[in-house]
């Protein structure tokens, strides 16, 4: 970068790059920012944003997922679902689910993500309010497909607003802060279903009733942060005085080769389709999905077939999810660090292959719940390290957008398989396909880590002048000198 760092010295300029003069925004990219007021910037970024993302993702998973708390609390006795209409439902949720977060996650820029953010939330909110009503199977069918569609395009696009914010080096941590709601949404939903459940009766309503039915006003709650606290262009948020938000403005054309440009550009679309590193990504992510979706869901069910009755249950799973969310942050921490994901996501599902091993092979209960610490590790940084790891390695923003697309819209649709998986204790079936599916997923792993290597020893050879520069892409994540995180 240039040595001149006296940015704030010239405002003009930092306004006019704002404005697309193209030699202007060239020149305001050369610009250095103090370490020290960036590092301020950031902190406010993470003060201000990351909460809010953060507790939208956690209501999310929590009415989500909370089908797993009431099935061990007589929900598919009183409303007359037998063990496949249950699962039915389960599975049900990810056929709209999936069907949206492409489509979603293209057109997530083209509207104002508070406006967006806010009627997702309004929708889902309502729908698992009217979960804790449904009478019978059809009720519970019809929710769980209109909750589906609305959660489909929620994480793609919370991902892709944190692109627009965070610089490539910044992501992977602030990814974590989303993807432990799964493990942290298990955690406060078991502590939550162990406490309503104990209403049971009140008002005439059993307690899986009112796990609904508060879960659901709370995140009602949440709407009122998001379209109050959420800025919808990060370089003029509320938070932030003129000194900072000229450090955003420098930041975001510094982002630009990352990012590439607002306008949609279907050529983008089409390389992002195109691409080994999507594929690659998405299958990891349908192997990762299958133990998250499972354990995540069905963990109340499987502490229920070793005996504990439904209150144990319930608030024998927070300690477990919360060693998921710690490790997940452990692991993130890591990779932020030394700039790695693929050896991390290979040895966590290592770990997380011990802890399945266990569940199918030992005969005491309390082995077996040690054994469910034990594989959390696999079940959340799989998923969230393999997102972070496509994130840093996709660009600009619309091939990228896409590439997440692809990854979940696959990866999710894992969850259509869990819900069929995991029917009988003690789970033989479940746990064994998890087990699998971890193999699988080394596999990808370690052939997308070859991919990688190569694509950077060819772009190493380009940029010393070994060889000639005679691929047909040379854009974006394709650049000689963006180099692909390993």
């Amino acid at each position: 970068m240039a040595s001149e760092t006296k940015h704030f010295s010239d405002p003009e300029k930092v306004a006019a790059a704002s404005n697309n003069d193209d030699a202007i925004s060239q020149e305001v990219s050369n610009y250095e920012i103090d370490p020290a007021l960036e590092k301020k910037v950031v902190a406010k970024l993470d003060l201000f944003i990351s909460p809010i993302l953060f507790v939208i993702y956690l209501s999310c998973f929590i009415d989500r997922a909370n089908i797993g708390n009431v099935k061990v609390a007589g929900m598919p006795q009183d409303i007359g679902a037998s063990t496949q209409q249950f699962s039915t439902a389960v599975s049900i949720f990810f056929a709209t689910y999936v069907a949206v977060e492409i489509p979603a996650v293209i057109l997530s820029k083209r509207f104002e993500p508070r406006f967006v953010l806010t009627i997702l939330c309004v929708i889902w909110s309502a729908v698992t309010i009217a979960n804790g009503f449904v009478v019978n199977p059809g009720g519970l069918y019809a929710c769980r497909l209109i909750l589906g569609a609305c959660e489909g395009g929620l994480f793609p696009s919370l991902n892709l607003y944190l692109t627009l914010v965070y610089k490539r080096d910044e992501m992977a941590r602030r990814v974590s802060y989303l993807v432990s709601c799964t493990a942290l949404s298990g955690a406060f939903g078991g502590l939550l279903a162990y406490a309503l459940l104990q209403m049971d009766g009140v008002g005439g309503y059993p307690g899986w009733r009112w796990v609904y039915i508060i879960e659901g006003t709370f995140s009602i709650l949440v709407t009122f942060a998001v379209w109050f606290g959420l800025p919808s262009d990060v370089r003029k948020a509320w938070f932030l005085n003129e000194e900072e938000r000229s450090v955003m403005e420098i930041r975001h054309h510094q982002r630009l080769s990352y990012m590439g440009e607002d306008k949609l550009d279907w050529n983008e679309i089409k390389l992002a389709f195109l691409d080994p590193k999507a594929w690659l990504s998405a299958w990891t992510q349908f192997c990762q999905n299958i133990l998250t979706n499972g354990f995540g869901t069905f963990l109340p069910s499987i502490l229920s077939g070793m005996g504990y009755d439904r209150l144990a249950s319930n608030y024998l799973t927070i300690p477990v999810y919360v060693l998921g969310a710690i490790g997940f942050f452990t692991f993130a921490f890591l990779s932020d660090k030394y700039k790695k994901a693929g050896v991390f996501l290979l040895g966590t599902n290592l770990i997380g292959a011990v802890g399945y091993a266990l569940l199918l092979g030992v005969k005491s209960n309390s082995v077996k719940y040690f054994a469910c610490f034990i594989c959390t590790i696999a079940v959340y940084n799989g998923t969230g390290l393999n997102l972070a790891w496509l994130n840093v390695n996709m660009a600009p923003q619309y091939r990228r957008a896409t590439a997440i697309g692809i990854q979940q819209t696959i990866g999710n649709s894992a969850g259509a398989v869990a819900g069929q998986i995991y029917r009988e204790a003690p789970f033989y079936l479940g746990n064994g396909f998890s087990l699998g599916a971890i193999v699988v997923a080394e596999i990808l792993i370690s052939i997308h880590l070859i991919y990688l290597n190569r694509q950077n020893k060819e772009k190493e050879r380009i940029l010393a002048g070994e060889i000639e520069d005679n691929r047909s892409k040379k854009t974006g994540d394709r650049a000689a000198d963006f180099i692909y995180r390993v």
